[in-house]
This record gives structure tokens, sequence and C-alpha cells, in this order.
């Protein structure tokens, strides 16, 4: 998130196609930067011929010329750009996508040798619009951005997070102009929070790709030793007592989730980057994992108990503005999207070829409106904050019909899309879709919320029992 309006503190994950139960590569994030903070959903066209096209932040100085044709893409975009688009994730018409970014902190020891370029490097608003729309392979957006970071720095530490229908990959930025890339293998995943994560690095091969001159840089700046394994993580990154508490259990509980065989505890420092899954992660897991708040554990902030008292940062959080999981299968491509917090709403499987955004996640501004998607699930999860134990329940059974339903109507026209070859009416058969999934969640979400303000309303502190006799 903006350096004027707090960085954002999410968490990823990366899972090959071996990995997951349908053959898909899935990459997603939750973008968790502050409580009341709106997202609404865009589908850019392709243009061509465009003049003079140029970024210019509104965030920093950093600025640059951008190719004459851009590609078609969904994107998250806020309700405001006075910080910055913030276009955040979305999936290109050649089926690349990519989500940006995990925040992430570098030692000082790097620093000194190649500091952030705060004026005038990119930033985490710029990036999804800088590269998404002008790459046609995962590999393709990690040589763009990569070279953007050489050519104008990078102004922090970041995660970005690439697929295709092939592979998945993610790519750090350490200082202020060397990153690295490391292709996720296809029987594997990773779950990221904030912090480097990349460990050894392999300069010949085809899993890795890098900034030009990384390792002069590092052994002429004696950062690491040179009969050392190339360890990425321990050069650039930190080992703070905060990662203890807030980034490490988080990447525990996704892989004690897709890989309970494994034991582990919540502050190991050694965390593995790369794990294989106990079993094929459907979609489904992976939304677990990015709704997770440790339930089932004694860390679980929902949980009365801990409330004043919390030990780990859970990954799902109030700060949580969407999340998303974007997934690719042949032709096949998904833009789910879940707005606010991730474990009280709900992911519509959303066609990113649209060229029409559902009315309701058009709208939402800072304050409370009742035409937001946003404000619509953030209302109902405030509600249940009341008193999670008593409201919970109402929650979950909301959340399962929106599910089977949003499901099945994407079922159904992915049947009616198959048969259908005129690109046009594909198209107006993903905005039909589209339109219809956002429509039934919102419609059971209104009716959760109808429920809790009705039960709510006997949760007064004015509440007195009347005798009958009087």
């Amino acid at each position: 998130m903006s350096t004027k309006i707090g960085r954002s503190s999410c968490t990823s994950i990366l899972i090959g196609k071996k990995a997951s139960l349908t053959g898909s590569v899935i990459i997603g994030r939750n973008e968790d930067a502050k409580t009341a903070w709106p997202k609404h959903l865009a589908f850019n066209k392709h243009e061509k011929n465009i003049l003079n096209n140029h970024f210019k932040s509104k965030d920093n100085k950093f600025e640059i010329d951008l190719p004459s044709e851009k590609f078609a893409y969904s994107s998250t975009p806020e309700w405001t750009d006075k910080y910055g688009v913030f276009e955040e994730d979305g999936i290109n018409e050649f089926h690349v996508a990519m989500s940006a970014t995990e925040s992430a902190y570098a030692n000082a020891r790097v620093l000194a040798a190649d500091p952030f370029n705060t004026e005038a490097g990119i930033l985490e608003e710029a990036m999804v619009t800088t590269v998404l729309p002008y790459v046609k392979t995962a590999r393709q957006g990690i040589e763009r951005l990569g070279k953007i970071v050489e050519e104008h720095g990078a102004a922090e530490a970041d995660g970005i997070l690439f697929s295709d229908p092939n592979e998945a990959w993610y790519m750090e930025i350490g200082s202020g102009h060397h990153w690295v890339a490391q292709r996720i293998p296809d029987d594997s995943y990773a779950v990221v929070a904030n912090q480097l994560a990349i460990q050894a690095v392999v300069f010949d091969g085809n899993d890795f790709l890098y900034s030009k001159d990384l390792q002069n840089f590092v052994y002429e700046n004696n950062l690491w030793p040179k009969d050392k394994v190339f360890n990425w993580r321990e050069i650039f990154g930190t080992h703070d007592d905060s990662d203890l508490h807030y980034n490490t259990p988080r990447v525990w509980i996704g892989q004690k989730l897709l890989t309970p065989s494994v034991k582990q505890e919540p502050q190991d420092f050694d965390l593995p980057f790369i794990q294989k899954p106990d079993k094929p992660i459907s979609i489904q897991d992976a939304q677990a994992v990015l709704s997770n708040h440790y339930q089932n554990t004694p860390y679980d902030l929902t949980n009365k108990k801990n409330k004043d008292n919390a030990t780990f940062r859970p990954i799902s959080v109030a700060t949580t503005q969407e999340s998303h999981l974007l997934e690719l299968n042949g032709q096949n491509m998904t833009h789910w999207l879940a707005m606010g917090v991730a474990a009280q709403s709900v992911y519509i499987p959303f066609y990113p070829q649209a060229s029409k955004v559902p009315t309701m996640y058009k709208y939402g501004k800072e304050t409370y409106s009742s035409n937001s998607a946003y404000w619509v699930f953030k209302l109902a999860g405030t509600l249940v904050d009341r008193d999670w134990g008593k409201y919970g329940t109402d929650l979950e059974n909301a959340q399962d019909e929106a599910r089977e339903t949003t499901m099945r109507i994407r079922y159904q026209y992915d049947q009616k899309l198959r048969k259908e070859n005129d690109s046009e009416k594909q198209t107006d058969l993903v905005n039909e879709a589209n339109e219809k999934m956002a429509k039934a969640a919102l419609d059971t979400y209104k009716k959760l919320i109808a429920t809790l303000i009705t039960k709510q309303t006997a949760d007064s502190p004015l509440r007195f029992k009347m005798d009958p006799n009087l």
C-alpha cells in the first residue's frame, strides 16, 4: 500500500499445476492495509496506437514511457487514485496473471550498499499497471519488471507473483536494484508472509531469474562467502523478533493446512519456502489458507479469551481490503475475488475477460454506502464481529449458500461458452455470468445483514425484564 497511507502487509500463496486438484496454476494474495479502504473491480480493454503512453506516479516521482499497445486485463484498483492506482492483481488476455505486492523487508547491510530509490523508484502502486498489460508470459512479466527495477530503481522491498497456464513464479526485490525470481516446482506450493522468502539460488538452469551482476554485488560488498550456497533469504532478508509473531506463524499455519504430515512450530525461523502438499490442493483449500485466522488452534482471535491477548498475527485480518486467487487452466481463467475480510466474505469466480463490471463492484468510497459490494461484505463482517461465537453460524450458512449459488452459475456458463464460437457473444455471456454471480452473492449477504441486525436488537444494554404482573 502507499507510502503515504501505510504499506500493505499481505499473505500470498502460489501453487504449481501438478500440486493442484485440477491441474491449474494458482496464485493469490490478501491485500491488507486499512480496515475501511474500498476496492473496485475493473476490466481494462485492449488498446492500440496509444499516443504518448506514459505513466507518472502520484505516490512518488517514478515515471516511465509505456508501449503503444495495451492488452486487456482485469484488476482491483483503489476507490481513489489520490495515492496511486494500486491495481494489485489481475489476468490479461494472454492468460498471464500477476499479483503485486507482498511487502517485505531488507537488512541494513544490503541497503548500505544499494539503498532503495524512495524518491523515484517503482512502488507497489505502479507495478501491475506498468507490467501486466504488456507481457505474454509469466517470464516476460518478471523480465519486464526486473528491467524497470534495474533502470529506475525500486522504492521498497517487495514480493511479486506471476503465472501463466504452465508455471508460477515468485519474484522478490531485495535492494534498490537487485532482485531474484524462482519458479515454483509443478508439484509444490509456497506460502509467503512479509519476509524475503526465497532461499538457495541456482544460477544455471531454468528455475531462477535474477538481476544483472547479482553475484558480483554480493561478493564485492562482502555480504556472503563465495564458498557457501548462495542463500537469498540469508543475504538480503531480516531475522527480527517481530518476524516470530508477525510473519513466521502465518507460513506455519499455511503449511500446516496443506501439509499436516510435516510437524513444525509457529516460530520456526527455517520454515521452507517450497513445500509439497499431502494431497492435491483444491481452489477451496487455497481459499481456506487465505481465510485462516488460526481457528482450531489456541491462537484464534475470534475466541473471546484471546481478544486482548493476541499471540500471532493471523492470515485473515480486519485490514484486508480484498483477497484474490488467480486460477489458470488451459484456456480457462478465473479471477476469484473476495471483497473485504476473506474469513467473512466469499470468493466469486469472475471471468476476467469481461467488458462490463457488475454494478456494485464499481462503487464504494471511504465512508460506508449501501451501493458498494465492498461495503456490503464489510457490514456483514462488522455485525458478526460483535459476537463471533453467537453469530458465526449465520455467517457460515450465508457463505455456504453464496458459494454454492455462484459456483453453479459459473458451471452453467462454462457449458454455454464451450458451445459458443462467436467472440462477441462470448463476451456477452461472461458479462451476464459475472453480473448474475455478483448479484447472487450480494443478495445472500444482504439477507445475512437483515438477519444479524434483527437479532442484535436484543443485544442492547438497555434490556430490562418486565414483571408480567405489572
